[in-house]
C-alpha cells in the first residue's frame, strides 16, 4: 500500500488494534471470537518481537501478530499467526505488507514454521496466504459452532526456506 510503512506495535497501540481486532470479529469470516480480549489478555498472548502494525497517514491501519503453538521445546520455531486490517483499508495491500515484514522478523529469529486457520469462506485471506508462500495442509470439518452454525477451518503453513 503505498504510503503505509509498518513499526513494532507498542501498548500506546492498543485501542486502535483493539477496535481493528473488534472490526474484523464482527464481520463474521475472520475467527470463531466474538469479541476482543483485554489489553492484557492480548499481551500475554502474542510473542512481543513479533508483532507490528501498518501505519498509513499517522493512524494504525492493520496489525499482525504470532502467538506459540506449544510450550514444549520442539515446538519453539513454530508460530500461530493473526492479521487483520481496519475495513477502509481492505485491498489495498496492507495485509501483505504487514504479513512480508512478519515473515523476515521470524526468520530472523529461527522461527521456521507460520501457521494459521482460516475459514473457507474468507477467500481474501486464503488468497493473500498463498501469494505469500503458505500452503493448504488440511480442513478441520466442522470443529466448531459460530453464529449458530458449524464452521471448517482451513488449515495453512509456511515453511521457511532459508531455516534448515
Amino acid at each position: 500500500m503505498a504510503g503505509s510503512t509498518v513499526r513494532p506495535m507498542r501498548p500506546y497501540d492498543a485501542e486502535r488494534v483493539l477496535a481493528i481486532y473488534q472490526a474484523g470479529l464482527d464481520d463474521g469470516e475472520a475467527s470463531f471470537e466474538t469479541s476482543a480480549p483485554t489489553w492484557a489478555d492480548f499481551d500475554a498472548a502474542r510473542l512481543p518481537g513479533h508483532r507490528f502494525v501498518a501505519v498509513d497517514g499517522g493512524a494504525v491501519v492493520g496489525w499482525i501478530a504470532v502467538s506459540p503453538t506449544s510450550t514444549r521445546p520442539v515446538y519453539a520455531g513454530v508460530v500461530e499467526h493473526s492479521v487483520y486490517v481496519d475495513p477502509g483499508a481492505r485491498g489495498r495491500g496492507v495485509a501483505r505488507l504487514l504479513l512480508d515484514t512478519l515473515v523476515a522478523s521470524t526468520e530472523a529469529a529461527g522461527i521456521w514454521t507460520i501457521q494459521s486457520g482460516v475459514f473457507p469462506e474468507n477467500t481474501a485471506s486464503l488468497g493473500l496466504h498463498r501469494r505469500a508462500g503458505f500452503r493448504v495442509v488440511g480442513v478441520r470439518e466442522r470443529v466448531g459452532r459460530h453464529r449458530g452454525r458449524w464452521r471448517d477451518v482451513v488449515l495453512l503453513e509456511r515453511r521457511s526456506p532459508v531455516i534448515a
